[in-house]
């Protein structure tokens, strides 16, 4: 029996991760709006051809006019929206001490503001229709945090908090949610032109400059597949049920997994002193 095609909104689309699900999607006869900085990049990406399954989007994220806007044309030329892709972002590296404001605006603005942006105009059709599934590509860095990637996880833990929140509010909309926790994946979020490196580094923190440079050298190394990840997120879509949080690798699998221990031993050695704060009774 031919499958429905299902009506995709996916975010940040011309390189890395977002590239790898729309061809996936594509390939499956899903209709899919891309949003991306440059519509001729990311056709350049998939071959140059169009199709009528795709509606490309020139779209700024952190202006709400133009997420609407876009939201209203996928929806004029698909009929509605049954899935919500945030994946749009970019990697960051330095010391907190060497963040400028300036550094923490942009990527606060991107990642968060334009999350939210992106909610704001697709969960009204989804509650008309009562039904819908918004997945949020975040990252194990939302989870678990490491010296170097603070302003990169500080914006990825926001966006687990809202994501988290947002579940509890829509499901009684019939609308689904899930956060995916991607670990290191071989695509371009660690080269040049998709990570940013602090402007201000001094000599404070040798550890992370050894760091950063390690990470240039990474590209082409990282465990993950790309197009493995794409056909995961389509079927943790599919199989209509599953944890709020998934993570796609090994490596983020296993980082989740201490994290998780990690937090019950703190719990659970921190219990007599919190508990002595209650008021008397």
């Amino acid at each position: 029996m031919s499958r429905t095609p299902t009506t995709w909104f996916v975010t940040g689309t011309s390189r890395g991760l977002g590239l790898a699900l729309v061809r996936h999607l594509l390939d499956r006869g899903d209709r899919v709006a891309a949003t991306t900085r440059s519509t001729d990049r990311l056709l350049t990406a998939l071959g140059g051809a169009g199709t009528d399954q795709l509606l490309p989007l020139e779209v700024d994220l952190t202006d709400g006019g133009s997420v609407r806007a876009a939201v209203g044309a996928a929806t004029e030329r698909f009929g509605g929206i049954d899935v919500v892709v945030n994946n749009a972002g970019y990697g960051y590296l330095g010391a907190v001490e060497e963040t400028s404001d300036a550094d923490v605006r942009r990527m606060l603005d991107v990642q968060v503001n334009g999350t939210w942006n992106v909610l704001r105009a697709v969960l009204p059709g989804m509650r008309t229709a009562r039904s819908g599934h918004v997945i949020t590509v975040s990252s194990i860095l939302g989870l678990v945090s490491f010296p170097g990637w603070g302003l990169y996880c500080a914006a990825k833990y926001a966006v687990e908090g809202l994501t988290e929140s947002l579940a509890g509010e829509v499901a009684e909309h019939g609308i689904r949610v899930t956060i995916v926790e991607p670990g290191y994946f071989d695509t371009s979020f660690l080269t040049a032109d998709s990570l940013e490196v602090t402007t201000g580094a001094g000599d404070a923190y040798p550890g992370i400059r050894a760091m950063i440079e390690a990470h240039r050298a990474m590209p082409g190394t990282q465990l993950g597949d790309p197009a493995k990840a794409a056909a995961a997120i389509a079927a943790v879509h599919d199989r209509g049920q599953g944890p709020l949080r998934q993570q796609l690798g090994s490596d983020s699998s296993a980082m989740a997994g201490d994290k998780a221990a990690a937090l019950a031993a703190d719990v659970a050695a921190g219990r007599d002193l919190a508990h002595s704060t209650d008021r008397d009774r």
